[in-house]
């Protein structure tokens, strides 16, 4: 994930969509209740347990999203598959198409999906999703959450590590020229 993000941005907002009101589609929410206290400053979370992003309110978030100079936007979302890969996360380069699974015509959003793979999708996906194991649910909500608060902490600390190094540099070149300059960077 960190491959796809480039400097250029000035933001990341991380948008889970879904709904806690069935089990198959609050893989987003759940994301975004374990990941909404992460405390860097460039890192926005939309769509929890108490403030979902779901259909009805996609396109105001979208407007939101706007008013950000030049955000990354990473999309997550529950879908349906063939039965071998329940339980499989797909992430991808371009937007995500949220509802899709079950016939609705939303605006794509996006520069990276991420998916998991909650059930079997073909017929009744309405019921399906809300005849979804929790457990299945869980267990990739836990994974995608790590795996983001890793790449956060992995992307931060890199910008931390390339800024102490700038003003260290600047710092030590406006002292005198035989000041000796070490660097620990980890």
């Amino acid at each position: 994930m960190s491959m796809l993000y480039k400097d250029s941005y000035t933001d990341i907002i991380i948008v889970c969509i879904g709904t806690d009101r069935a089990t198959g589609d609050c893989l987003g929410p759940l994301i975004g209740y374990k990941v909404k206290d992460m405390k860097y400053k460039n890192v926005h979370v939309y769509g929890t347990l108490d403030e979902p992003v779901h259909a009805k309110n996609l396109c105001e978030y979208m407007e939101l999203f706007r008013k950000f100079d030049n955000p990354f936007i990473i999309a997550i979302d529950a879908c349906l598959g063939r039965f071998e890969r329940i339980g499989f996360i797909n992430i991808k380069e371009g937007p995500l198409s949220p509802g899709s699974g079950v016939n609705k015509n939303l605006p794509a959003i996006g520069h990276i999906n991420i998916t998991g793979i909650v059930n079997v999708g073909g017929f009744m996906e309405i019921m399906i999703l809300q005849n979804t194991r929790l457990s299945v649910v869980m267990n990739m909500a836990n994974l995608i959450a790590n795996g983001l608060k890793y790449n956060m902490w992995k992307m931060n600390r890199k910008a931390a590590i390339s800024n102490n190094s700038l003003l260290n540099r600047q710092v030590a070149s406006t002292a005198n020229e035989d000041t000796y300059i070490s660097y620990a960077e980890e």
